[in-house]
């Protein structure tokens, strides 16, 4: 089964789940590899992503030893981007043995699109747009990460149908983030927590990763996003099909931070 890269424990503030019950569950559905990603969001407004990172290293190392024989255990963050952080997490980053990274940005002008206070006073189409280039500059400035985070992830949120969001709509946006990760080899990420937020697909949307693969990308990884057992792995073998109906043979798993290709 193909691996998921982006899963969290009670390490992340967002989620009270054992990570032992997420290798449990990981297990069962027949996995052989895992990344752990708990969340380090510096200057959340909520202040609830402030990694515990000695105490997630000690743990997660203890759990690798322990499941050995039966699962290959790595070690990831999601980092949440923000511009005046961009020190403060390259020499975060550069600390640790990470064997893979995440660049997600959830915050914007301080605010979180996931609490309906961000939409306020402004359309879908005003807040999407503000999100995709702040979403730009993050990826402009930070370059200390294999791939980007549900680089839709505001979508999941929006006040109105989803009917008229698309790429076409926002292709001008969109395209400055793909060219951006494209040149720099960093990844995509395939989310498949846009089908539990009523979005009905992966964050970022099918007709992204066609756009991002005409502009060069290759690298995509899978992540459930799945802050409990029960989602791991959720709708990759959808997410599979469709993905290649648009040209991708590989996906990508890291250790150390360096590439491994596997056909999809």
């Amino acid at each position: 089964m193909i691996s998921d890269f982006h899963m969290h424990s009670c390490f992340s503030g967002d989620s009270k789940t054992p990570a032992v019950d997420m290798i449990e569950q990981a297990i069962k559905v027949g996995m052989d590899v895992i990344c752990f990603t708990d969340h380090r969001d510096v200057d959340h407004p909520e202040q609830i992503f402030t990694l515990d990172t000695p105490a997630y290293m000690k743990k997660m190392q203890e759990l690798q030893a322990q499941y050995s024989n039966q699962i290959d255990i790595r070690i990831g963050v999601e980092l949440g981007l923000q511009e005046h952080l961009r020190a403060i997490d390259s020499e975060y980053v550069a600390q640790y043995p990470f064997d893979f990274v995440i660049g997600s940005t959830h915050i914007i002008d301080g605010e979180d699109p996931y609490e309906p206070e961000y939409f306020a006073g402004k359309s879908d189409e005003q807040a999407f747009r503000a999100y995709f280039e702040q979403v730009y500059r993050n990826t402009k400035l930070f370059s200390n990460f294999q791939v980007l985070g549900h680089l839709d992830y505001i979508v999941r949120y929006a006040k109105q149908s989803l009917e008229d969001y698309s790429y076409d709509v926002y292709a001008e946006e969109i395209d400055n983030i793909l060219r951006t990760i494209v040149d720099k080899g960093v990844g995509l990420e395939v989310n498949t927590g846009g089908y539990r937020s009523g979005l009905g697909c992966a964050n970022p949307r099918l007709d992204v990763f066609k756009r991002y693969k005409e502009l060069g990308g290759e690298i995509i990884t899978f992540g459930s996003d799945a802050h409990e057992p029960k989602y791991i792995g959720d709708n990759f073998e959808t997410q599979r099909e469709l993905l290649k109906s648009v040209g991708f043979k590989y996906y990508a798993r890291y250790k150390q931070r360096k590439l491994e290709m596997k056909i999809l």
